[in-house]
């Protein structure tokens, strides 16, 4: 049994700079006593201390980025379930998903639409899971076409076919974020591009349940960016989200940069724009086959629409997930955002998104170490009217 004891210190700095002190102990001891989680209070303070400790080196932004993810650990730490319970999940309403022929017609008006969209790619990624090094989008595809170049092209051809300015927005991480500034020259006078990094996160030991970083200059490995979850609180943080509400948009359209198919649905935009009381999000999503066996299902869990990533699926009901026939709907990962709604979310502090425990071995081989991360398709459960396509 491991005591902790408390001490007044008459300010909040001083408290910090011992808790800060404290944190190196506490980590050693727990190499020998787990931390359990009923003693939750006593491991959020040397947590809280290692991330004060790493917010004095760095701005307002990483502060602020350091107040999220102790939000997200705390929500772990506290036991928030991170795995489904089996008996609560059943089949989506009919009315929740839609075919595409029904929203399609013939009086379609594409004047004015293109203005009022956003387009945003993911580009967090590294090209290791093909074999590549660097960033995913920056792998040629294709006639020295890279996934970006191909990118840029689909939007200028819809730019210049209807008379438009879609602008075309990177969210990239650490990872990705300075080889893609390198290149972005390139693009300047053929679309407009705006490019962001999404948030750098501390990873946690397994055992100690302490950040590996201690410094904002802590090398990379001992970092990670959260999953795309992250865009919504992003978009706010670098000020996009308000700049674009200024300019009139109204719908976001999200996707990952190595999804050539994932091209504006001009349907889609005119079904939001000109519907009297339009969701505020739809899914795009189709029929899942045994290739799509990992990827997150449309699910309605306790009453209520959700998705269901394979993360979230307890071992023993893994092969279940991965069936065709009992889950038939793959999350392709192409959603569409009212902004307005987002902001909304954001600011009432009503955007939930469920915490994806991702387990991995240390790159320096020292134990198992703990990314919280979020999946931007689940915040559909937030979103009035919701819908899957």
């Amino acid at each position: 049994h491991v005591g902790y004891h408390i001490k007044v210190f008459p300010n909040v700095r001083t408290a910090r700079s011992v808790a800060t002190s404290l944190t190196a102990v506490f980590a050693k001891m727990a190499k020998r006593v787990r931390l359990p989680f009923s003693d939750s209070e006593n491991v959020e303070l040397l947590v809280q201390a290692g991330l004060d400790k790493i917010s004095q080196g760095g701005d307002e932004a990483t502060q602020k980025q350091m107040d999220e993810f102790f939000k997200l650990f705390k929500r772990y730490i506290e036991g928030e379930q991170t795995e489904v319970s089996w008996n609560k999940i059943g089949p989506v309403p009919d009315d929740v998903v839609i075919e595409h022929s029904s929203i399609a017609t013939k009086e379609m008006s594409k004047n004015g639409l293109l203005d009022k969209l956003v387009v945003i790619k993911l580009n967090g990624g590294l090209g290791t899971s093909m074999g590549c090094e660097g960033p995913k989008s920056l792998i040629y595809v294709r006639d020295d076409q890279t996934f970006l170049d191909l990118t840029v092209q689909q939007i200028e051809y819809l730019n210049k076919k209807f008379g438009s300015d879609v602008p075309l927005v990177l969210m990239n991480s650490f990872n990705t974020h300075e080889d893609t500034e390198k290149i972005k020259h390139r693009f300047d006078h053929r679309v407009s591009l705006y490019m962001f990094e999404q948030s750098k996160f501390p990873r946690i030991s397994k055992e100690s349940l302490c950040p590996l970083a201690n410094s904002i200059d802590s090398p990379h490995r001992c970092w990670y960016p959260p999953g795309h979850g992250d865009v919504y609180r992003s978009l706010l943080r670098t000020g996009l989200l308000q700049k674009f509400i200024d300019q009139g948009k109204e719908y976001v359209f999200i996707s990952n940069i190595d999804n050539l198919g994932a091209t504006v649905d001009l349907g889609i935009l005119n079904y939001l724009i000109n519907q009297k009381s339009p969701p505020e999000f739809i899914m795009e999503v189709t029929d899942k086959t045994r290739s799509d066996v990992k990827g997150g299902t449309l699910v309605n869990y306790d009453g209520k629409v959700r998705l269901l990533e394979f993360a979230q699926v307890p071992k023993d009901k893994v092969d279940q997930f991965k069936s065709v026939s009992k889950f038939k709907i793959f999350n392709t990962n192409n959603l569409w955002v009212n902004l307005k709604a987002i902001q909304r979310l954001l600011t009432e502090h009503q955007l939930h998104m469920e915490v994806i425990v991702n387990q991995k071995s240390a790159p320096s081989g020292a134990g198992v170490i703990i990314q919280l991360e979020t999946a931007a398709g689940a915040a559909m459960k937030n979103f009035n009217g919701a819908i899957g396509k």
